[in-house]
């Protein structure tokens, strides 16, 4: 576990001077919107962000009005995380289940040492491990502790009920970080209410050999979920098109939501340097 620890920390390091250095940035930043809250409104003027623009107010005719937020005493970052049995896909030791983990185990470092408030939310087709918000060191230590020996008990998928289940856990606005393959349906509508009601993050995690498998002619692949073995022809030209042309608009599809409802996007392949990829995710965020 120290070992595991010391990893994420150089990590959340490393992350944090790149933000803080390279983009010239604020590294909080990746968690602005946990701490505000509407208050009032006042008259636009020169200067200020379109962006707090009340469209409704404004449209009534009487002059552009933009919001005020007042920042509350606590902020809060909360962790979805998918850990069910397609989340089982990888090399030994870089499974997308070890990146996704070791991905919340960093941001839970980084939002801990911002003042945030961190809760973490396993699922499968049910609740795996939940774990309130609190800040401080010792929640940090122990929040890693309990998810890195997470042994899930279903390896079912229902992403609707786990969002359900948050939206009715956190009554005030907060940075949703939800890390999982979305390798299910049905869940767009409670996505959209998730966008809604927070700041949501959604980290797509995926792993290249559900794009592309390598040529192995006919061979028979269990899938967990399901409990079923089927058959495939890998080497088939169709195979490989029509595998790739799931993956893409399922992608597309997510991405699209995603923006359409403010919601950031970031896929990461399982393995990757991911660290890189978590940059990236700030600078959009600034």
């Amino acid at each position: 576990m120290r070992d595991i620890i010391s990893k994420l920390n150089k990590y959340e390091i490393k992350i944090r001077k790149a933000v803080n250095s390279q983009m010239r940035g604020n590294f909080s930043s990746v968690f602005k919107g946990t701490g505000l809250e509407f208050s009032d409104l006042r008259t636009y003027q020169y200067g200020d962000d379109v962006r707090a623009i009340d469209w409704i107010t404004t449209a009534k005719g009487h002059g552009a009005y933009v919001k005020i937020f007042k920042e509350e005493k606590e902020q809060t970052v909360f962790f979805m995380l998918d850990v069910s049995g397609s989340q089982d896909i990888g090399k030994a030791g870089k499974l997308k289940i070890d990146t996704a983990k070791e991905i919340c185990g960093v941001l839970a470092l980084s939002a801990i040492k911002e003042s945030s408030h961190v809760g973490l939310y396993c699922f499968s087709d049910q609740k795996e491990l939940y774990i309130k918000p609190e800040n401080g060191m010792k929640h940090a230590y122990e929040f890693i502790m309990k998810l890195f020996r997470l042994t899930p008990v279903s390896v079912k998928t229902s992403l609707s009920n786990a969002i359900y289940f948050t939206l009715n856990m956190l009554k005030r606005k907060s940075v949703i970080i939800l890390i999982s393959d979305f390798l299910d349906t049905d869940y767009e509508h409670n996505l959209k209410a998730l966008a809604r009601k927070h700041d949501l993050v959604v980290l797509h995690i995926f792993d290249k050999r559900e794009i592309k498998l390598p040529n192995l002619g006919i061979i028979p692949v269990y899938d967990k979920e399901s409990k079923q073995t089927v058959w495939l022809n890998t080497s088939s030209r169709f195979f490989k098109r029509e595998m790739k042309e799931v993956f893409d608009n399922n992608q597309s599809r997510l991405e699209k939501l995603c923006k359409q409802h403010n919601a950031n996007y970031l896929a990461i392949e399982s393995g990757e340097d991911y660290v890189a990829s978590l940059i990236q995710l700030f600078r959009v965020r600034k």
